[in-house]
């Protein structure tokens, strides 16, 4: 899945980019706040526990065909723990390591008014997001790759043509993040759990803008 998303992705953005006006480089740093996860499916099969907070970073590069629209290809990565409790033999407690990779392609509408230094957007994504697991206790790991989609809006506020502040709040979601062969029990690899949970990560947070003109408006 993710090198079908990465070859549609550098396809989508070569295509855009014989017309692009502009070219942003887009830096990210948000933090992500905490989010539950649970499956219960009996007295024998079942976890619950959350995906703690922290620091999300990121880049992503956005043409734009248009002033007012862009298509970004953008990577975001955390390292996290998730403290778990779960049945295996017996209810037991575990705080796992995470690795959250998100590789995603968007569509960003932007506001700006003739001559102003703001400038607001609003935008969605989809794509995949590469989780990696780790048991501390015994050592087992797992990868999975799962479908990804997120919305996000905000505002940048340009300093000086090429440079801006960005602001935003995010919303990103793991569809089916967590359950069958990828769970939170002897360490993410095995069977017995029939639920599924999603992930819904939101962050507040923003970054740097480097604008790189292309064409001429």
């Amino acid at each position: 899945m993710k090198h079908l998303l990465l070859t549609t992705s550098v396809l989508v953005l070569l295509s855009v980019a014989t017309f692009a006006q502009d070219i942003r480089v887009n830096t990210y740093g948000s933090y992500v706040f905490d989010d539950n996860v649970d499956s219960y499916y009996d007295n024998n099969s079942f976890y619950e526990g959350k995906i703690n907070g922290g620091f999300q970073w990121g880049v992503g590069i956005e043409l734009l065909p248009y002033v007012s629209q862009g298509i970004e290809i953008l990577y975001l990565r955390q390292d996290t723990k998730a403290p778990i409790t779960y049945f295996n033999n017996g209810v037991k407690n575990t705080v796992f390591d995470l690795g959250v990779n998100y590789i995603m392609i968007g569509s960003n509408r932007y506001f700006k008014k003739s001559g102003g230094k703001a400038e607001g957007f609003a935008g969605g994504m989809i794509g995949a997001d590469i989780l990696s697991l780790k048991n501390p206790d015994n050592g087992n790991k797992s990868s999975k790759t799962k479908f990804a989609w997120g919305i996000k809006g905000g505002l940048n506020i340009w300093a000086s043509p090429v440079v801006a502040v960005k602001l935003q709040a995010q919303l990103l979601s793991a569809v089916q993040s967590v359950g069958g062969g990828f769970y939170f029990g002897t360490g993410g690899v095995g069977t017995g759990l029939s639920g599924y949970s999603s992930m819904y990560q939101f962050s507040l947070g923003g970054g740097l803008v480097f604008n790189i003109p292309h064409k001429k408006k």
